[in-house]
């Protein structure tokens, strides 16, 4: 099968396209045929080789010192169920899948084989039947994100809620969610994505590039980082004290990612009723890896970025 392999730490131009033996599913595994994949800043962080010391330490023991463990990495996919080990009861060959592959990585490739069950190395759902398999992969990255640090703020009607990088993958999971739940929503993003989030139904937004502090006596109920702690700026210090309490400011760094099949079940209802739409800014075909992540790593893309197996 074919797969896109990362042999070394570095830039982009170190994945590799190549064959390599196709898996077969453990007693307890699925195996899945790849429909689609996605380049999320996790996969930079996995691959780069210049990213800060605080997170390059521990990245690199759990992923692998002087090369990844697993040369083929990637941890979101969508795809089909081709076979299921004998004990699995939860799939069915011909099952229509999402999600994400945490320490098993292996997500750049045509054939994956996954635990039906939760595990450090994935979860696993069916995906959401009205969209396609590229939205599929933003809606299970942004997805286990948003829900997972928004539920923190017990968001109930009329709440003020802020999302600071309103226009990322976990972003604009966020404010849709947000909205959802009946709050009234603030979006932070660039000039460019403005509109976009706007169209999303933030109530308000407010453009980074210009603005470095929020307006005397603005408040709100709760207010999530969707950038992480390795950005930082004067407007996200306002944004921080601008609600109740260090707990009522949650950032999406703030925790590992939980891997959980019951809140991608959730993310699915949530799609599936129209409450939250995937955004893809760009889909990339297999062969162009390279250049998936080399967009990805300049840090300007809105929403997600697929890429079609």
């Amino acid at each position: 099968m074919r797969a896109v392999v990362c042999p070394r730490y570095g830039g982009p131009e170190v994945l590799e396209l190549r064959e390599v033996e196709r898996p077969s599913p453990k007693d307890d595994e699925v195996c899945i045929r790849v429909k689609a994949t996605a380049v999320t800043a996790s996969d930079i962080f996995i691959r780069g080789s210049d990213i800060p010391l605080r997170f390059r330490i521990p990245m690199r023991l759990m992923i692998g010192v002087t090369r990844p463990r697993k040369p083929v990495i990637g941890l979101v996919l969508a795809g089909d169920v081709e076979s299921v080990g004998r004990d699995v009861k939860r799939f069915a060959p011909g099952d229509e899948v999402y999600g994400l592959t945490g320490f098993g990585l292996g997500a750049y490739a045509e054939y994956k084989c996954m635990k039906a069950t939760d595990s450090k190395h994935g979860c696993l759902a069916l995906k959401p039947a009205n969209v396609t398999y590229e939205e599929s992969t933003v809606a299970a990255y942004g997805g286990l994100l948003a829900l997972q640090f928004m539920d923190r703020g017990a968001i109930q009607p009329g709440q003020r809620v802020l999302v600071y990088g309103a226009s990322s993958t976990s972003g604009t999971t966020a404010v849709q969610y947000a909205k959802h739940l009946g709050a009234e929503v603030t979006g932070v993003c660039s000039t460019g994505n403005l509109e976009l989030v706007r169209s999303l139904g933030a109530d308000h937004v407010i453009d980074y590039t210009k603005v470095d502090a929020l307006e005397p006596g603005d408040r709100y109920d709760f207010a999530l980082d969707a950038v992480g702690k390795a950005k930082t700026s004067k407007l996200k210090d306002s944004c921080r004290a601008s609600v109740p309490g260090r707990e009522k400011f949650v950032s999406i760094d703030d925790a590992s990612l939980l891997l959980e099949s019951a809140r991608l079940a959730k993310v699915r209802g949530l799609v599936e009723a129209g409450h939250v739409t995937p955004v893809v800014d760009r889909c990339y075909p297999l062969e162009e890896i390279v250049e998936a992540h080399r967009y990805v790593g300049q840090g300007h893309k809105r929403g997600g970025v697929a890429i079609t197996v």
